[in-house]
């Protein structure tokens, strides 16, 4: 008697069971086909954004190829565009699905912030090195001075620049400090002047070591005529008198002259035996005797 009582029981359960599955699978089927049609759509704007996405990443690439910009630079600029496409794409596609999108457009607000705060040092040199690569106030291979720093710049990246001075350190310079601070680019201009200050006694003549000086530039092929070159009298200090030099020459020739005009002078100075004094004192004393002496010391 209680076994004809059970099966029935457990028939009726398992009945229960199938109409309550058969009725969540036609619930599911009736919704997708509801929202087949905008299911659809939201696909095609998928796939049509996805492909706009990455024409407009070719062009904006193509672009700032044609603009010189540093290949890691413009690498990073492409990607983020094609990162932001994409999201844009992916909230369109939900708007399309009737998706609530101010929720998603407040968390992705809050996370943007959260993640400013946290990495405001990078995201100041990233900002820095868009200043950088779209004013160009340098390019790789110039020889730049910045913050003190002298050196060539190797490549500017997206959050440092990184430089070769010229007893072959590497230095990298957040971009951040490189667009706040003085920048001085001796490469820009195709020419550069040569500041050189010479001095000699005053025992010497000044008119004999200002030809020396001249001559040895007028015979310096590599000095430009153009703007002229400046010798003359530039200062009278406590030993000596000094000549300044101001010259004119190619960038890729500024080191070289430079050294051969200092050594060049040097030697006929020497030769023509025109002083380059030391830092020296005169002292006077005057000694009460029967006569009066006055010597003189020298130090």
């Amino acid at each position: 008697m209680e076994t004809t009582t059970t099966i029935p029981a457990v028939v009726d359960a398992i009945q229960e069971q199938v109409d309550k599955a058969s009725s969540l699978f036609t619930d599911i089927t009736n919704y997708f086909l509801g929202i087949l049609p905008l299911l659809i759509i939201a696909i095609i704007v998928m796939a049509v954004g996805v492909l706009l996405s990455r024409l407009i990443s070719r062009i904006v690439s193509k672009a700032m190829k044609r603009s010189n910009v540093e290949d890691s630079a413009r690498s990073f600029l492409v990607s983020v565009i094609k990162t932001a496409l994409y999201v844009l794409v992916i909230i369109m596609a939900l708007s399309v699905l009737n998706v609530p999108m101010s929720s998603i457009i407040t968390v992705l607000g809050a996370a943007g912030l959260a993640v400013s705060l946290a990495l405001q040092n990078c995201l100041t040199n990233l900002c820095g090195g868009f200043i950088i690569l779209f004013s160009k106030p340098f390019a790789s291979g110039d020889t730049v001075e910045i913050d003190g720093t002298l050196g060539i710049v190797e490549s500017i990246g997206v959050l440092y620049t990184k430089m070769r001075t010229f007893d072959g350190k590497s230095i990298f310079i957040p971009n951040g400090k490189v667009s706040d601070t003085k920048l001085v680019n001796y490469t820009e201009t195709p020419t550069r002047r040569i500041d050189l200050k010479y001095d000699i006694s005053y025992t010497a003549s000044y008119d004999k070591a200002r030809q020396i000086i001249m001559t040895v530039v007028m015979e310096n092929n590599m000095i430009l005529d153009e703007p002229a070159p400046i010798i003359r009298m530039g200062e009278h200090k406590d030993s000596s008198i000094s000549v300044d030099v101001l010259v004119w020459v190619n960038n890729s020739d500024y080191n070289e002259v430079k050294y051969t005009l200092n050594e060049q002078i040097k030697h006929l100075f020497d030769k023509n035996e025109i002083d380059i004094p030391f830092n020296q004192l005169d002292v006077h004393i005057v000694e009460e005797k029967n006569d009066r002496k006055e010597k003189s010391f020298k130090n």
